[in-house]
């Protein structure tokens, strides 16, 4: 299988030659407003070559562009687009079923491009010299620059990993430029005998992540430390948005680009802190698209504080990234993540079956069966559930060589039936899940030694 990282490589340039770096990425985002503008004058066109005949010889002429940044600029304008669009159908398809929800607005006006950040093809932008060092087109011929970055990332360039398209990112915080380089390079095929233990990975907001593995072994990592750091950003964006400067306008812009990163952060060292305790493991996460469509309140006039904190809490954390950083490092680790159905996995006990929302009495800290009367940690009961519907998982992969993560969903016998059928076939669906589900048990001296 082929993996794909991005070598974050600081350049080591001369004031001379950070002008000519300034002066191309400068130059670059001017054409790509200019190109943006041009687009949405053709009808919000995402046609990249319809684009480009009509802006290449501006490009060339009255901003300078090399031959391969002219044709680089509208294929980056044309994929935006693409992506305005996509977001423009999704908003549509929701109004069609919520006609309370939002229009998206992202095509009311063309995009503008701020960040000084440029493209550049492999071998024809920029290229790898020895010595450490790279060439890289600007305006006025190329440059050579030496480079320092990871060790890992840099003995991967060494060792001839396929290089993609980079791009030239400028650091306003440190006035300094990087080069990221996308590294691609293969890794052996996964198989479901290679990994030596089964996990599951239940996320939230009290604990962000709870893993357990089938032989008991659990790891928490709480939220309560990092969700205060995070209100004070929320003060501070509360503070400025009140004074409404033009200071306090770009302070905001800041501290935004600030606690983004202070999120990525976290959920970055958490996949890593989960991937270490849990070596070469199957990794179970819970398919959490469209969650927040199906679980977010919106918070009224008459609303608590504590409602509204935890409205913003919910909206600002990204589990989402979280997952990510988990699926693309795993495979580094010997680990692999798959994505099982999240339906119910707070509500069922692991070790009868049963499955109610009484089993989590006022939505607590601790999960106690009103059945059987097991009581356990409600979001350790989750990471377990999650768990087993990974080694079920892992266990139809090993026995029919095809890896799926949801049971198929049934096809309606009526091809007319429209949203009805779907909404059969939705709930057939779940039934076919629940049923597996409600077979599963969970216990120590039963799990298999893997």
């Amino acid at each position: 299988m082929k993996i794909t990282l991005t070598a974050k490589l600081k350049l080591r340039h001369t004031p001379e030659q950070k002008k000519a770096l300034d002066a191309v990425t400068l130059a670059y985002r001017d054409a790509l407003n200019f190109t943006s503008q041009k687009a949405f004058e053709m009808g919000k066109t995402s046609n990249a070559a319809k684009i480009q005949r009509e802006v290449y010889a501006t490009l060339r002429e009255r901003f300078g562009l090399g031959a391969q940044m002219a044709c680089s600029v509208p294929r980056y304008v044309g994929a935006v687009y693409k992506t305005l669009w996509a977001k423009a159908k999704q908003s549509k398809a929701a109004r069609e079923v919520n006609p309370k929800a939002k229009r998206y607005k992202g095509l009311d006006n063309a995009p503008k491009f701020v960040s000084r950040t440029l493209s550049y093809q492999y071998q024809r932008d920029y290229s790898f010299k020895k010595g450490q060092q790279v060439s890289i087109s600007t305006l006025n011929g190329r440059v050579v620059l030496p480079y320092e970055g990871y060790a890992k990332h840099l003995e991967y360039i060494a060792q001839g990993a396929e290089i993609g398209a980079g791009k030239l990112w400028y650091s306003k915080a440190k006035k300094q430029y990087f080069l990221l380089v996308p590294l691609t390079f293969e890794l052996p095929d996964p198989d479901p005998m290679t990994h030596k233990q089964v996990v599951g990975v239940d996320v939230g907001m009290r604990y962000f992540a709870t893993a357990s593995n089938t032989s008991g072994k659990a790891l928490f990592k709480s939220g309560k430390a990092t969700l205060r750091k995070a209100e004070r950003f929320q003060k501070a964006r509360k503070s400025l948005q009140q004074k409404g400067t033009r200071s306090a306008v770009r302070r905001l812009v800041q501290l935004s680009g600030r606690e983004r990163r202070f999120i990525a952060d976290v959920n970055s060292s958490l996949a890593v802190q989960i991937l270490k305790a849990f070596p070469h493991a199957f990794i179970g996460v819970e398919e959490l698209t469209g969650v927040r469509e199906r679980t977010e309140r919106r918070s009224r006039k008459n609303s608590s504080e504590k409602t509204r904190k935890a409205n913003r809490r919910r909206a600002r954390w990204s589990y989402a990234e979280l997952l990510g950083f988990l699926a693309y490092k795993a495979p580094l680790h010997g680990s692999m993540v798959v994505k099982v159905d999240a339906h119910y996995t707070s509500q069922t006990c692991p070790r009868c079956g049963h499955c109610s929302r009484e089993n989590r009495p006022h939505k607590g800290l601790m999960f106690i069966c009103e059945s059987c009367g097991y009581q356990l940690h409600a979001d350790l009961v989750g990471a377990r559930n999650i768990g087993l519907r990974a080694l079920l998982v892992r266990q139809d992969w090993a026995s029919t060589g095809c890896l799926s993560c949801t049971p198929g969903r049934p096809q309606s016998a009526d091809p007319q039936a429209g949203s009805a059928g779907r909404d059969v076939s939705d709930a057939e669906a779940k039934a076919e899940r629940l049923k597996r589900y409600s077979e599963l048990r969970w216990s120590p001296d039963a799990s298999p030694r893997l």
